[in-house]
Formats: C-alpha cells, structure tokens, sequence
C-alpha cells in the first residue's frame, strides 16, 4: 500500500510536470501607424526576442501562456510613396519592452497530430520611448517635447501621452512536434494598441512659435520637418488620429516540455 501511495504522488506530480512547458522566440519586430501606409513594411522592421513560461490545460486544446518581449521598431516618411508623406519629413525609432499573459487555442488534438495550428489572445503591458536625430545628428526623445502640443499653456486639453500603455496580443502559428520533449513553431502576433503615439504623431500640428518658446528650438524644428519655411501651419493635419498604431512580433520558437525526460 505504501507503494501504491509513493507510486500515485509520483505519478501525479509527473502529469502534472508534463503540462509546463518554456519556449524562446527569435525573430523581428514591426510597426504600422502613421509613418507607414503599409501592412507590412520591411524598412521598419527590427530585432525581437520573446520568452514565454506555458500551462496546458487538460483536454490539451487551452495552454495558458505569460511572458515578456523585447523589440525594436522605426518608421520613416523617407520610405512613403505618397509625396505628401515623404514631404512631412518624419521619422523615429523605439525599442518596445512587453509582458503579456494569455491563452493559446490548438485547433488539433497535439496529442494526435505531430504538427497542427493555433490562435491566441491576451493582455499585455509595454513601454516605448520614441526618438529621433536633430539637424545635428543628436539624438532627441521625443515624448518630452510634446511635438504636437502637449501640456502647452494654450492648449490645455492635449496631455502628454503615457510612455507605459496597455495593449491587446492577437495572433496565430504553427507547431511541430519534434519529440516528446521538444517542439518548434512559428508565430506572427500583432498588439492592438490603445494609443496613436507609439511614432508620436497623432493629431495636427502646433504653434511652432508658442512650441518654441516653451519647449525650446529643438521642440518646434522636431514637430515640423519639412524643408519650405512657414509660419502658420497650427492646426494642419500631421497625423490621423482616427486609426492607431500597431506593432507586432514573429517569428521562430523553440519549445521545451519541462516535464519530458530530456535527453
């Protein structure tokens, strides 16, 4: 009896070892907003890497997943087709630091199938800090100068923009099953963002002399790129504040049963 009972708590602690799971992702990181017309836009693509600690539920079809991401973004108005874009003249770059939980949906049984897709969704924290060159090649953050107007005295009613926002993974992938004790897949998620500022170009332009005088020459030349002077452009349109911005990481993972015998 002894026997049976050691037997059965080894036994469930081994079932139950066998139901985590960790995997790694290496792969590039994208953005779509206003800097970019595209879907998908090969020049603002970078380096991304993902980490992620999984939980499969029994009936093995819900694996509930948490993790962190890290991944750099760009976008330039240099890389537009519409001459109006590529005119304004803006660019800028971010790296993006996330942690997400979620669950995953296996749309085949995986204890049938040795490859088979899946879908997730879930909630997640990111930060972001874009920036830019100067005219002098010196790098210049850009949430601080409030490009379009935030927190002026005269326009009270644009607030500076959180550098830490909530966004929304969606997505879907494959696996392989390789062994018992290891899987590879591929995975395109992209996050649905609760900001238009992840470029940090929103809504219209300010008043480049009020700008100036209360953030400095670097504020106003930052907010307005183009090569022809003017000296009334409050209030143009800049950006469009009606979609927001996006970005999104894919790529190859490589996933390890923690519970598997490894060899």
């Amino acid at each position: 009896m002894k026997f049976g009972v050691i037997f059965l708590i080894f036994f469930c602690n081994t079932c139950f070892a066998q139901q985590w799971q960790a995997e790694a992702m290496a792969g590039v990181s994208g953005y779509n907003g206003d800097l970019t017309r595209r879907p998908l836009s090969l020049r603002s693509l970078g380096p991304a890497i993902n980490l992620n600690i999984k939980y499969m539920l029994p009936g093995n079809f819900v694996v509930l997943r948490a993790g962190i991401g890290y991944g750099r973004i760009s976008g330039n108005d240099k890389n537009n087709s519409n001459p109006v874009l590529k005119e304004r003249n803006l660019n800028f770059k971010t790296h993006i630091l996330e942690g997400h939980i979620g669950a995953e949906l296996n749309i085949l049984d995986p204890e049938s199938f040795d490859a088979f897709p899946y879908l997730f969704v879930g909630l997640g924290i990111f930060h972001f800090d874009p920036y830019t060159k100067d005219r002098n090649n010196n790098k210049a953050f850009l949430r601080n100068l409030g490009t379009e107007g935030q927190g002026l005295e005269q326009s009270p009613k644009k607030k500076m923009y959180s550098l830490t926002q909530f966004c929304i993974p969606i997505g879907g992938g494959w696996k392989w099953k390789i062994n018992d004790s290891y899987e590879v897949a591929y995975e395109l998620g992209a996050r649905y963002l609760l900001t238009d500022y992840l470029d940090d170009v929103s809504t219209a332009y300010a008043n480049l002399q009020a700008l100036q005088a209360e953030r400095g020459r670097i504020a106003a030349e930052l907010s307005y790129r183009q090569n022809n002077a003017v000296t009334d452009i409050e209030g143009k349109q800049r950006g469009n504040p009606k979609i927001k911005d996006w970005y999104y990481f894919t790529g190859v993972k490589f996933i390890i049963n923690l519970g598997a015998n490894l060899p």
